[in-house]
């Protein structure tokens, strides 16, 4: 199956609980932090939610 690579950029300090829940679901803790995450529609639904804190790297 495709996997995707995705890239903390920011913090979630500061953020709700929901978005820093979805980072620690995705798998990023630390900023800088790369983690490779099935490419499905629930994965692609948590990077749009956290998307101001995370970018995809090619």
């Amino acid at each position: 199956m495709a996997t995707i690579k995705v890239k903390q950029i920011r913090s979630g300090i500061g953020r709700p609980k929901d978005q820093k829940a979805t980072l620690l679901a995705l798998g990023l803790h630390r900023i800088s932090q790369t983690v490779e995450v099935e490419d499905n529609p629930s994965m692609r639904g948590m990077i749009h939610k956290v998307h101001h804190l995370v970018t995809i790297v090619e």
